[in-house]
């Protein structure tokens, strides 16, 4: 019976590990929803929520890490459960990260509020939309061990790169146009490049789950269609 005991207990703790993490993800998800939400409704409210609401995520962060580092001093895992309790501090980082990029962008759309607006926010949305089920994915693949989600996650970031890439061309075009849009344009690449590093980071969570179920990694030539780094501005007319 003390045996039985502890067993269940150990795997009351994981179970109450996997729930703290897809909590952390939850809240990462609906930051990000609201910081694009923000942006496109030009709704300052929501914007400096979201930057408020960051301190939980964070907050949730410690608490993750603070019981992972338990679990290993006190159960001493191996194989499985070892990889599950290191997936899931790394895990925790990255959502850490990912509502770092949504503050950052909330605060961006609070600025753009401010002034006129710049174009269509068409493509932030549906680059929004993308990042939001992936993470949401990657969170159902965790709480579940599915390896096989963690792929498909991890397969399917580059249409948020493809994305990226036309909203950094057009923003671009405009501040090549008028320099008055600088300002403007700038604030919306920093936030097109924050959703991308989104995508980044939740594809980063899907490799560790699937470390974690399958015990080897995913290749290193990831599917990336990040055109970015290598575009040529050329002026008007030459």
């Amino acid at each position: 019976m003390p045996t039985e005991h502890i067993v269940r207990s150990y795997d009351d703790e994981l179970r109450r590990l996997r729930d703290m993490v897809a909590r952390m993800g939850g809240l990462a998800e609906r930051q990000v929803a609201d910081a694009t939400r923000a942006l496109v409704r030009r709704d300052t409210d929501l914007a400096t929520e979201v930057v408020s609401r960051d301190a939980q995520i964070d907050a949730l962060e410690r608490e993750v890490e603070a019981f992972c580092i338990r679990l290993l001093a006190l159960r001493q895992p191996v194989a499985q459960d070892l990889r599950v309790i290191v997936a899931a501090m790394k895990a925790s980082n990255d959502l850490e990260r990912i509502g770092d990029y949504a503050r950052n962008a909330a605060k961006r759309a609070i600025v753009l509020a401010s002034l006129p607006a710049l174009g269509s926010l068409n493509g932030f949305e549906r680059m929004a939309h993308l990042v939001q089920e992936n993470l949401k994915a990657a969170m159902d693949a965790f709480v579940n061990s599915d390896a096989g989600a963690a792929r498909r996650v991890w397969e399917a970031d580059e249409p948020v790169d493809a994305i990226y890439n036309g909203i950094f061309r057009e923003l671009l075009t405009f501040m090549m146009e008028d320099p008055r849009n600088i300002t403007a344009a700038t604030h919306m690449l920093f936030i097109a490049k924050n959703l991308e590093r989104i995508g980044d980071h939740t594809t980063n969570i899907a490799e560790r789950i699937h470390y974690a179920v399958m015990g080897d990694s995913l290749p290193d030539d990831r599917p990336k269609a990040d055109e970015s780094a290598f575009a040529v501005v050329r002026p008007a007319g030459g």
